[in-house]
């Protein structure tokens, strides 16, 4: 691998941290979304699936903790959605957050 192609990974990895900051992440679009295809009723049944104490969700939901690596894999674990559409979401989520701000 080249130092322009090195340099580059960095950069991208940098640019993928930083839009999971907690300034710019909004997780409603992914928690609702695991609600609904694995067909629950609310924040307390998904922190019962999850096996996860419900100020965690509530955390990721207000946007006070972020989805860490713990918690997504567990989300994969239960949900079957492949972690790349989880990501996903959390992108679609600042995206569609960003777009209702610019216009």
């Amino acid at each position: 691998m080249s130092v322009r192609q090195k340099k580059q990974e960095l950069l991208d990895a940098m640019h993928r941290a930083r839009a999971m900051e907690p300034s710019s992440f909004v997780p409603n679009k992914l928690l609702d979304t695991l609600i609904e295809r694995m067909q629950l009723k609310n924040d307390a049944e998904l922190c019962r699936v999850l096996e996860v104490q419900p100020p965690i969700i509530s955390k990721i939901r207000h946007r006070k903790l972020n989805v860490g690596a713990t918690i997504l894999l567990r989300m994969h674990e239960k949900s079957n959605i492949p972690i790349r559409e989880l990501k996903e979401l959390t992108a679609e989520a600042r995206v569609s957050s960003t777009q209702r701000t610019t216009h």
